[in-house]
């Protein structure tokens, strides 16, 4: 489908942390979809999927620790991961920016 936008983002194991990471990621980017499969989240927006790791904090209410937290309830993500000490961002191959 041309102009259509490569959805991206992480699949977690359903939880706690999971659950906080998925509102943090609706509150970051546009277009976030939320697919809950049962013992996993697959979260997925299109062309980008910011992350940080005070949004997440906010939602939990306790410090999150980027990439070591996430790495602990993200088991797949679609797109290219570009991870630092307080983002962490999926993207498109194609995608700029």
């Amino acid at each position: 489908m041309p102009g259509a936008m490569k959805m991206v983002g992480p699949v977690l194991v359903k939880g706690a942390v999971a659950e906080a990471v998925s509102a943090a990621i609706d509150r970051l980017n546009q277009g976030v979809e939320v697919s809950d499969r049962g013992a996993y989240l697959r979260i997925s927006a299109p062309g980008r999927c910011v992350l940080t790791s005070e949004a997440v904090a906010a939602v939990l209410g306790r410090a999150f620790h980027l990439p070591v937290d996430l790495e602990a309830v993200m088991c797949s993500f679609s797109g290219e991961l570009s991870l630092s000490h307080d983002r962490a961002i999926w993207y498109a191959k194609d995608a700029t920016g």
